[in-house]
């Protein structure tokens, strides 16, 4: 059962580390880009914003709480968003002003450790097992960090207090918006247990239906599969589920750890095969990408195209530049050849997405040559 008391070294942080525990502390901002333009413009205070282009093949990037309460929520499409939200009212991205919160946001973890993962402009795991200022407890410093933040950027912060981090992660959710939970030693498997299936990182709609068709609803229903059953129907996922099931994940926080790609995709509702559909739909992802890939100050030099079939099989077409990718018209280009010398399709499709990879900075800098994978999964 999560619990609100501070996350100690009761036992010595001898015993923890041969225990391999650890205080991690993931930092999630609520609703980032839409709080951002509320903050700037009080004429949006509680009122259903939606980061994002309007109409035609405009894409949400972000919604407020106002507006998730209608269901509006990223990476829909705008059409759909002000069919739910008649009121919703569209702001276009400011990458410039999320760049710079998130930065003070980043020097506000700096103040309390240098172990930070950040994962995103919004989010974080953060280890201070061993905090720069000798508090000692992780929960005083959750605490710390989201009254500074709010101090000094006047956009508030939930976290997730826990001895890993896929139990810090879940904790940041458990008490959005402006929200606090601590998960302690001893607590992560039943705090899991009590879960939906849905909640864990990397169970999608498809794969929460085929749990349920196995009967499994809940994180106590997954832990009560053995490894062979979960190998049998699960595959190479089934060591993760496993242990996520017993709250179990041994994952250090990688404070130097390099982005080697950012994209995004699209699970349809119906599956679709027919040209202008694949076309039409190929723009709104490229929309979502490259806003990613601004939000996120990325340079990178391969476009991919990934596509699954009904069957479950795997499409990826890639190109390289000799330089970066010099900006969306430049991507999108790449997005559109890539989509084209594939058409017409052997079948229909579920899921499209796109990536730029081969990233400035990253260690495998090197432009990959064509490929056309195919692969079950």
């Amino acid at each position: 059962m999560a619990s609100d008391a501070p996350l100690r070294d009761d036992d010595g942080a001898a015993h923890q580390n041969e225990l391999g525990l650890r205080k991690i502390i993931h930092v999630d901002m609520d609703a980032f880009f839409a709080s951002v333009e509320q903050r700037d413009n009080p004429e949006l205070k509680g009122k259903p914003v939606a980061v994002g282009g309007a109409g035609g093949r405009g894409v949400v990037a972000a919604a407020s709480y106002e507006a998730r309460v209608f269901g509006v929520r990223s990476a829909m499409p705008s059409v759909t968003a002000s069919r739910l939200c008649p009121d919703l009212i569209f702001v276009r991205p400011r990458f410039d002003a999320y760049k710079e919160a998130s930065r003070q946001i980043r020097r506000v973890f700096e103040h309390y450790t240098p172990v930070i993962e950040p994962l995103s402009l919004d989010e974080a795991y953060l280890d201070v097992t061993e905090d720069r200022l000798g508090i000692g407890i992780a929960t005083r410093i959750a605490e710390l960090i989201r009254q500074e933040i709010r101090a000094k950027t006047r956009l508030t912060a939930s976290a997730g207090v826990s001895y890993n981090k896929f139990l810090a992660k879940l904790a940041s959710d458990q008490n959005k918006p402006d929200g606090l939970c601590v998960i302690r030693p001893g607590e992560g498997a039943a705090f899991v247990a009590g879960l939906p299936i849905r909640r864990f990182h990397g169970v999608g709609p498809r794969a929460e239906a085929k749990m349920q068709a196995l009967g499994i609803a809940t994180g106590a229903d997954l832990a009560g599969k053995d490894i062979a059953f979960l190998r049998q129907h699960f595959g190479s996922m089934a060591d993760y589920l496993f242990r996520a099931a017993r709250g179990i994940d041994l994952r250090p926080v990688a404070a130097h750890r390099i982005r080697k790609s950012v994209g995004g995709e699209r699970t349809f509702s119906e599956d679709i095969s027919s040209g202008a559909a694949l076309r039409d739909t190929l723009e709104n992802i490229i929309d979502i990408v490259w806003e990613r890939i601004e939000a996120a100050g990325a340079r990178g030099r391969t476009v991919t195209l990934k596509m699954k079939f009904t069957d479950f099989q795997i499409m990826t077409r890639s190109t390289s530049l000799p330089d970066y990718v010099s900006g969306k018209p430049e991507f999108a280009k790449l997005a559109r050849a890539l989509l084209e010398t594939e058409l017409p399709l052997r079948g229909p499709i579920r899921l499209m997405g796109m990536t730029l990879s081969a990233l400035e900075g990253a260690e495998d800098d090197k432009p990959p040559r064509d490929t056309a994978q195919l692969s079950l999964l």
